[in-house]
């Protein structure tokens, strides 16, 4: 009896060949546009790190840090009237901190100072930005008002921009210059202080800029001026896209001498 094969002939296996026609990379690669953004994405990061390295190696801009906020204060001038921090906003302010039975050569030294930088401050490019110069003395038993209004006669203080501000609570004092301005001074008894002589430059938002401080106070007349000129030109020239780049200036720290 005849056998009948009812197997179905397996059909030939094909094997895909690549197509000659793509170019080789779509060949390779899985997808051309993830290639594009990768090499896009590195591109970018490589542009970022040449112009941070630009800019921290030749400092285009320079600025002075914004250490902190200056404080808040009510205060009395050597005319009696009633004198706050906020009477400040929209100027340069360059502060000092002494007490007028202060001895030589500690304190003359810091009147002068700050003196000349009053005498001399039309040297300083300040683009309009009004300055002011104040004093607050940390001797509020004995600094009276009429007692900081003898005083800045005798150094030759010019009051329409120079204030000489006390009160008649030292607490209040040693609020505002020990732990707003973070000034050291230290009563020693009989009218005498330990101190460090100390100014401070706050700009027209109410935040330091800039210290100059010392236990042996040196002269820093011409850094204090051109410190005037930074930051009256940040606040003139950092607008628009301008802005970025004196935001790198402080984020890559690129620190005026």
């Amino acid at each position: 009896m005849r056998r009948i094969d009812n197997t179905v002939p397996s059909a030939p296996i094909a094997y895909s060949q690549p197509d000659e026609s793509l170019p080789e990379e779509r060949q390779l690669l899985p997808s051309f546009g993830n290639v594009k953004l990768v090499w896009f994405v590195y591109g970018v990061f490589g542009l970022l790190l040449l112009i941070t390295f630009g800019f921290v190696t030749f400092q285009p801009i320079k600025v002075l840090p914004r250490v902190r906020l200056a404080p808040g204060y009510i205060l009395t001038d050597q005319d009696g009237n009633t004198v706050n921090n906020e009477q400040f906003r929209g100027k340069l302010t360059l502060y000092n901190f002494t007490y007028t039975r202060c001895q030589p050569p500690d304190c003359r030294q810091l009147d002068a100072t700050m003196k000349e930088i009053q005498d001399r401050i039309q040297e300083a490019e300040t683009y309009g930005l009004p300055v002011e110069f104040v004093t607050i003395s940390f001797d509020p038993a004995y600094d009276t008002p009429a007692v900081l209004k003898a005083h800045a006669e005798d150094i030759g203080a010019d009051t329409s921009t120079w204030h000489f501000l006390t009160s008649d609570d030292p607490k209040q004092v040693k609020r505002v210059v020990g732990t707003g301005f973070q000034v050291y001074f230290k009563e020693r008894g009989d009218g005498d202080f330990e101190f460090i002589p100390t100014m401070i430059l706050v700009d027209g938002w109410g935040i330091v800029r800039g210290i100059y401080n010392g236990r042996v106070y040196l002269p820093e007349t011409e850094r204090i001026l051109s410190h005037f000129n930074v930051v009256a030109g940040e606040a003139a020239f950092s607008k628009g896209a301008n802005r970025v780049g004196y935001e790198a200036a402080h984020l890559f720290l690129c620190y005026a001498d």
